[in-house]
């Protein structure tokens, strides 16, 4: 590893702790979870390796147990994570500059990830690509050392987990709030907010994620142009 590479390791550690945290609690119920079906760490580790989608992966556990065809499990995840399209939208352009690492940056944009680099801004004297790089592989390794971990330990104890998915409702709020004080204009914060808002009471919490998704890229697309005709 070059040494320059350590300075890249230690920054984006700092700026990923708080997902560290998420991560490995939220990885280990998934792998707590999985163990509990019949299947062990191997699974739980290549499982994270391989999809790397937590809302997924927990899903992953029901169509497991429960049998679900090839054809029904598709279905489930597009709609669990279509949101990443609207994701990938704002970082299209950004990512292809990022040479070899590009296909890796988009497998690895994960909700907690894409918060993180939407408010990062890399200091001066450091390669943005390699930041991102290690930002998001990062992420990944904590996810996968915490599935792992869980399905270990469930091997030999069992715990209640109730309510330890709430630490990343926290850090997305924290990541709001943060990026709220150093906005000058809080007009996307509102769209998504009002957007989530509406569609929530519409379709309710299963369903209000994606529609809300596609509102708010109406909405910022529109006030785009009209930024631009009228040059706001």
């Amino acid at each position: 590893m070059k040494k320059g590479n350590y300075n890249y390791i230690g920054y984006s550690f700092h700026k990923t702790i708080p997902v560290m945290l998420g991560y490995l609690f939220l990885g280990m119920a998934f792998g707590l979870m999985l163990q509990n079906v019949g299947y062990n760490f191997v699974w739980a580790f290549f499982a994270s390796v391989v999809i790397y989608a937590g809302s997924m992966e927990f899903m992953l556990v029901t169509l497991l147990s429960g049998g679900a065809s090839l054809i029904h499990s598709a279905i489930m995840t597009f709609f669990i994570n279509g949101r990443h399209i609207f994701y990938g939208l704002s970082f299209i352009e950004k990512y292809k500059k990022m040479g070899k690492a590009y296909p890796y940056l988009v497998f690895a944009l994960t909700d907690e990830t894409y918060s993180l680099l939407c408010a990062e801004h890399v200091p001066e004297g450091m390669e943005e690509k390699k930041v991102f790089f290690w930002v998001s592989f990062l992420d990944q390794c904590y996810w996968v050392t915490g599935s792992t971990l869980g399905a270990l330990v469930g091997q030999y104890l069992t715990f209640d987990s109730t309510g330890i998915d709430f630490c990343m409702t926290a850090l997305f709020v924290a990541i709001v709030v943060e990026q709220w004080q150093e906005k000058e204009t809080h007009i996307s914060t509102i769209i998504g907010a009002v957007s989530g808002i509406v569609f929530l009471l519409i379709f309710g919490a299963d369903s209000f994620i994606l529609p809300a998704l596609l509102c708010a890229v109406i909405a910022l697309l529109v006030k785009g142009k009209a930024d631009a005709v009228f040059k706001i």
